[in-house]
């Protein structure tokens, strides 16, 4: 049973984030936060991330997002809140 004082939030980013190490660099910084679940390139040049943590961890973990790493070019992040499903480790997909 996930434990209740983790939440879970699905991000889909927009912009130029495909091909520029975001998912890498995405998996990195939730590993060092101690942030669970993964993140996906979609067919449509955006990035689908899921992630389960504690919430102050997943808000710094989303502000990254938001940002990506040095070639990126964010334009736009979709938030949506779910239930935690109780994931362990973070993989890229």
């Amino acid at each position: 049973m996930p434990d209740a004082m983790l939440i879970r939030r699905r991000l889909i980013v927009h912009g130029r984030v495909q091909g520029v190490a975001f998912r890498y660099a995405t998996r990195e910084r939730a590993c060092a936060l101690g942030v669970d679940g993964w993140v996906r390139n979609l067919p449509d040049g955006s990035v689908e991330a899921v992630f389960e943590g504690k919430p102050g961890l997943v808000a710094k973990l989303a502000a990254f997002c938001r940002v990506g790493p040095p070639a990126a070019r964010v334009d736009g992040v979709e938030e949506h809140s779910e239930e935690p499903e109780g994931l362990r480790g973070f993989a890229v997909r």
